[in-house]
């Protein structure tokens, strides 16, 4: 028995030693595995560099960058990672510059899918009655070739296209329908898309805001920010708050915000709005008809604010930094003290939450 342990002892320190050597000529790191909960991050990268990839935030804080790459080396890279989207089991990773959808099991992040044909200028995904959305601005700078792809999600294929004004940006479901809005492509949207997901068809379209982006639901609400036109627009607009009735398709309240304000992002926690000016963060409560004038705290460490998300009390920044080098996310408290900052990839731009 003891001649016995000895030489399988042998071959257990011999087995280390050799992983020990083999990790040392190879320096890549093995991927987690296991993303159950948690959240991701979608890294877009350099523009044109292909560059892009996710880094996962496990609920125990420990972070993991280069996820897709890590998981799946034999994929071609992806350029400008712009959207996550969940359904199911499944995560579809929206790719704008290279204009495709990679479908991955979101416990795992092993492909299952690449989706290429049919996409032009992709942005951002839904889903509705068994069906993927996708809109997609086509050529940014033609005015009549924007459209939301229909997506089959059992083939993974686009099936039809349902044609819509200049630069469909934001979409999100509602009992059977889907809203729309245009932030304009290259130019400067100002309006909101209702579409039947039964018929794919546009039922309506109205004015809500210049360059509205963020689009959250709540209560029979939804919320819309609209940054406004920019310096360079041929008329610089102020920012508005805009809230629309998701019975029948109404505005029930828009405030402007003071001055040529323009506020970035928008996320809801608890009937409590939570949005940035800059570097301010701002919280109001959604019943709201005057936006506060004092914010809830400067997050001073953030250079470029480039994402906003509110979780568990607890409000998640991506910071661009120079759009050039790796980016930063930072989790603060709800009375904006830092509890952590943690390092990902080039131009990180929203968190998705993976529970």
């Amino acid at each position: 028995m003891k001649r016995f342990n000895k030489l399988f002892l042998t071959v257990i320190v011999s087995s280390a030693f050799f992983v020990s050597c083999s990790s040392d000529d190879d320096n890549t790191p093995e991927p987690r595995g296991n993303y159950e909960g948690g959240l991701f991050v979608a890294n877009e990268g350099n523009f044109g560099y292909a560059d892009g990839n996710i880094s996962y935030l496990s609920d125990d804080l420990k972070i993991e960058n280069n996820v897709f790459s890590l998981v799946n080396p034999e994929k071609t890279k992806n350029d400008i990672i712009q959207y996550i989207g969940f359904n199911g089991d499944f995560a579809y990773l929206v790719v704008n510059y290279s204009n495709k959808i990679e479908v991955v099991n979101r416990y795992t992040f092993k492909s299952i899918a690449t989706i290429t044909a049919s996409l032009e200028n992709p942005r951002y995904i839904a889903f509705a009655n068994g069906k993927g959305y996708v809109t997609n601005w086509g050529d940014g700078g033609d005015s009549d070739d924007d459209y939301v792809a229909i997506l089959d999600l059992t083939t993974n294929t686009v099936t039809s296209k349902i044609p819509v004004f200049e630069g469909p940006e934001k979409i999100i479901e509602n009992d059977g329908k889907l809203y729309v809005t245009h932030k304009g492509g290259y130019h400067f949207g100002n309006s909101l898309s209702v579409i039947n997901a039964t018929t794919n068809k546009v039922e309506t379209n109205f004015v809500v805001g210049d360059i509205p982006t963020a689009l959250i639901k709540n209560n029979g609400s939804l919320y819309i920010l609209c940054e406004g036109n920019p310096y360079y627009a041929p008329t610089e607009t102020a920012g508005k708050l805009v809230k629309v009735s998701l019975s029948n398709n109404t505005i029930t309240s828009s405030i402007s915000f003071e001055g040529i304000t323009h506020p970035g992002y928008l996320d809801l926690e608890n009937d409590k709005l939570y949005y940035n000016v800059d570097n301010k963060i701002y919280t109001a409560p959604t019943s709201t008809t005057t936006l506060p004038t004092t914010p809830l705290f400067e997050a001073t460490k953030v250079t470029v604010l480039y994402g906003l998300a509110v979780k568990n009390s607890k409000i998640y920044l991506a910071d661009k930094v120079n759009g050039q080098d790796n980016g930063n996310i930072y989790i603060y408290s709800l009375t904006g003290t830092l509890t952590n900052d943690f390092g990902v990839g080039v131009s990180p731009n929203g968190f998705y939450f993976n529970n």
